[in-house]
């Protein structure tokens, strides 16, 4: 029996070429430990030096742990940037491919020899119709929409390494759903690295909302949102159609990066302070709209006035989840030769102090689920414990949005992944904890 032991880091749009080499790979029985496995995959992740540091730090631990004769294969944006400094300095490494082969790894494995590594991508790779091993859940899975970014960021090396926009067309996105609606799964994240510029690359100006038109046709479809959607290339319409949308949840994930005029136009994020707030009060203006966002810290260039600009700013907007980031100098892009750096203890002193303004938000609005009955869906057990099932309110992607925690179930029949009503009891520790009230 051949085994495989794949282990998928980054973001989710990682896992879905995680899962397509699942799928490639289908004969191999799935091991958890890289000790026991004839081929162990690890896909990395290349996007800043966190994220770097632990793909190496993975490479070299399963380096160690994997026998003499498993086969390891190290893939996606690490190894498509720096494959050269791997195959020389990490001598276990069997096979060095990118992000524009995954399609094609069960014929690496097949054709390779000791003598010659394997060392490709030099394509882009866009699913259209390869089979997936969906993980994680049995009702949710992602839709990647495109490849590469147009955008031209300062501080982003993701187009130096995946290159410009490579949009999937829409038949292929719906294609790939309609055959896992036949596999059971209900629940579709859309993701890119710029999901609003999907089929500009083709000429196309607000394609979402075509492909929107399109999936609300699918029987089964219940539920879908969109991830990623760049301030520059969001319309109103686009707001308005996912309003409309009977299947689309109003998810607004508008990664702004900064408020400050002075930061926005230094990260070259193409859309203003203005700007940036005529879309987020549409957005806001929407009935049970829930508003997602992401903040760079550290850029350089940014005062202490353009910090104190962008915490009075987060603390009158209130936004349902934001994630904070550092900035990360990598080599080749704009802001890597940039003076007036920012040293990394004035940044972690920022991202400590903003933290606080989010945290506290986040526990009062978590304190007002408390109590309340709303349309959820169970993903599983949690990872907390077997005793308690995974639930997120309709409107929230999996994982990253958080989870209720269920304990109790007053259906007539056993939990399973599903849609539920469900109500809130409690929070805890930061954590929510609620019933199943009925199956929907």
């Amino acid at each position: 029996m051949k085994t495989l032991c794949l282990i998928s880091l980054g973001c989710n749009k990682n896992l879905v070429d995680s899962e397509v080499m699942l799928g490639k790979l289908s004969e191999y029985k799935l091991v958890d430990s890289p000790s026991n496995a004839g081929v162990v995959i690890i896909n990395t992740c290349g996007f800043i030096q966190s994220a770097k540091q632990e793909s190496i730090s993975k490479i070299l631990e399963v380096a160690k742990l994997k026998s003499k004769d498993s086969i390891l294969v190290v893939s996606g944006c690490l190894s498509q940037r720096y494959a050269d400094e791997l195959k020389n300095e990490i001598k276990e490494i069997d096979i060095i491919t990118g992000v524009g082969d995954y399609n094609k790894i069960d014929e690496m494995i097949d054709n390779l020899s000791k003598k010659n590594k394997i060392i490709k991508s030099h394509s882009t790779f866009l699913i259209d119709n390869e089979a997936r091993v969906i993980t994680g859940s049995n009702i949710q899975c992602y839709i990647k929409l495109s490849e590469g970014c147009n955008q031209k960021c300062s501080f982003c090396a993701i187009p130096l390494f995946k290159g410009k926009l490579h949009s999937r067309s829409i038949e292929s996105c719906i294609r790939e759903i309609e055959n896992l609606r036949k596999k059971g799964y209900q629940d579709f994240s859309f993701i890119a690295q710029d999901s609003s510029s999907y089929m500009r690359d083709f000429g196309k100006k607000d394609a979402l909302i075509e492909l929107i038109n399109e999936v609300e046709k699918i029987e089964g479809v219940r539920s879908a949102r969109i991830l990623y959607l760049y301030p520059s290339s969001i319309s109103f319409e686009l707001i308005d159609k996912i309003a409309e949308s009977r299947i689309f949840q109003n998810y607004f994930d508008m990664p702004l990066q900064h408020i400050s005029d002075s930061m926005l136009k230094l990260m070259k994020r193409g859309v203003n302070k203005k700007e940036h707030i005529k879309l987020l009060e549409k957005m806001r203006s929407i009935k049970d709209s829930f508003i997602r966002t992401t903040l760079l810290l550290g850029h350089p260039g940014e005062s202490q006035r353009d910090f104190e600009e962008l915490c009075e700013f987060v603390s009158d907007f209130v936004f349902d989840r934001i994630n904070v980031f550092a900035f990360s100098s990598e080599e080749g892009t704009k802001a890597y030769n940039m003076e007036n750096k920012v040293d990394s203890k004035t940044t972690n002193k920022r991202i400590s102090a903003i933290s606080k303004i989010i945290k506290a938000q986040q526990k009062k609005q978590f304190e007002g689920y408390v109590g309340k009955e709303f349309y959820a869906i169970i993903d599983g057990i949690s990872k907390e414990s077997e005793f308690l099932f995974s639930a997120r309110d309709i409107k929230w992607d999996r994982e990253i949005d958080g989870e209720i925690l269920i304990n109790e179930n007053l259906t007539n029949s056993p939990l399973q992944a599903g849609y539920y009503e469900i109500e809130v009891d409690s929070l805890k520790d930061g954590y929510l904890f609620g019933k199943a009230i009925r199956k929907l």
